[in-house]
């Protein structure tokens, strides 16, 4: 068990190890992920990775994951390069993780483990860091084997890497209970806050413009090389979790909402999925979304297809257009970056840019003029006084330009987006009201 004392003193050595189970369904190499794996330790602060290895698994021992000679071969290991954390990823059951770390005598960590500390080191907002003890409380709820001493800290860090261990304080699952009702009603009132802040919001007819993609893809880079601020943008897996928007004059003169959104990720626990959704709401709401890939990686395509799936999990519609943003052609060699930021050799909804250098950004930002000019228009409806459902929802939406009252019913104009029109029709096909 580690002492926080020392980890104070020095940095946690870690070992990073990835089960590569052969009847797996996976689309990616185990060595790419356990690269992965290896950057999102590298995320942590106050870890220094000294070792990594892909463990291949026939079959997963129920009470050990790995088999007896694998353990004991890396427990010597981990013993000779002094080894204070097991990061392994992949899930890790709490019978499996507690005979591990008595067998090795070292902290573990499974892959949930480790996004939650990651997350916890990363929100900034008041909300996001209700959203990440949350998840953490439920994740630490189906185990008991955990101190939830972090609860009252002041910042960064769940308590899993160097907190006081099993001994010194035992978990009880009446005070995590307790504690996830007193959060939960926090972050009612924090999202009914944050809703106030949309609807105000919705009123102003600006576009909103979300940036996605896989984590580390340059999300932040683009951000700030769009709007002129100054976001935290490192090559480090999970740099940004806690959305950010600002304001961008196009070069027509057109100004939109540019969202940055936290990165998704292969993998993602469910519970997390689950409790950052509010956080990706501007995604939901857009009206443009930019999927900014890493052209450079070598798994592009796989990173591509679990944003895909990610979207499509947050119910994101397939009629809000998207745009795929190629980023960092400036690690590719010359005559392919050269060929890419020829238009004609791309589809036209595809465009290549160096968030790092500014490369193909006039023409991405021509293109999301485009897209956004004919995007909103006004139309006047004529609504039945019964259609009060209908009616609100065009005011929650923000789209109400003039209203009055007429024999006929509510004379409304409004101005709205393709995507809001398609909605709005949606719902009055299934109201039982006319109109």
């Amino acid at each position: 068990m580690i002492d926080p004392k020392t980890v104070k003193d020095r940095p946690t050595r870690a070992y990073v190890l990835h089960p590569d189970l052969k009847t797996a369904r996976t689309r990616r190499l185990p060595e790419h992920a356990l690269a992965e794996a290896v950057a999102l330790a590298a995320a942590l602060p106050d870890i220094a990775v000294v070792g990594a290895d892909v463990v291949r698994l026939g079959k997963v021992h129920p009470g050990m994951l790995f088999g007896s000679g694998k353990i004991e071969e890396l427990g010597l290991r981990f013993a000779e390069a002094g080894i204070d954390l097991v990061l392994v990823d992949g899930p890790v059951s709490p019978v499996q993780q507690r005979n591990l770390e008595k067998e090795w005598k070292v902290k573990l960590l499974d892959r949930t483990g480790l996004i939650l500390e990651i997350f916890a080191d990363r929100a900034r907002t008041r909300e996001g860091v209700l959203q990440v003890e949350l998840a953490a409380l439920n994740y630490q709820r189906t185990r008991l084997v955990r101190a939830w001493t972090h609860l009252e800290r002041q910042r960064g860090g769940l308590g899993f890497v160097g907190g006081p261990g099993e001994t010194q304080i035992e978990a009880d699952r009446r005070a995590i209970d307790e504690e996830v009702v007193k959060i939960r009603r926090q972050l009612e009132k924090v999202v009914k806050t944050r809703e106030l802040h949309r609807a105000a919001r919705r009123k102003v007819p600006f576009p909103i413009v979300a940036l996605v993609g896989y984590t580390n893809a340059g999300k932040s880079t683009l951000f700030n090389r769009m709007t002129g601020a100054e976001v935290l943008a490192k090559d480090m897996l999970f740099a940004t979790l806690d959305p950010t928007m600002r304001g961008v004059v196009l070069p027509s003169g057109k100004k939109v909402i540019l969202s940055d959104t936290v990165g998704f990720i292969s993998d993602l626990p469910t519970q997390l999925v689950a409790a950052f959704r509010a956080t990706l709401e501007e995604v939901l709401e857009a009206d443009l979304i930019l999927h900014v890939r890493d052209i450079a990686h070598p798994e592009t395509e796989e990173q591509a297809a679990d944003v895909g799936e990610i979207l499509e999990s947050l119910g994101v519609s397939e009629e809000v257009p998207m745009f795929e943003v190629w980023n960092k052609i400036d690690m590719l060699a010359p005559p392919l970056r050269e060929a890419l930021l020829v238009q004609d050799a791309r589809k036209p909804e595809v465009h290549a840019v160096s968030a790092l250098t500014g490369e193909g950004l006039a023409a991405l930002l021509d293109a999301i003029t485009t897209a956004l000019d004919d995007e909103r228009y006004e139309v006047e409806l004529v609504l039945p006084f019964t259609a009060g459902r209908a009616r609100a929802w065009l005011h929650r939406e923000g789209v109400v330009v003039t209203e009055a009252d007429c024999e006929d019913g509510h004379h409304v104009t409004v101005r709205w987006s393709a995507r809001q029109k398609a909605a709005f029709e949606a719902l009055r096909d299934t109201d039982s009201q006319p109109g």
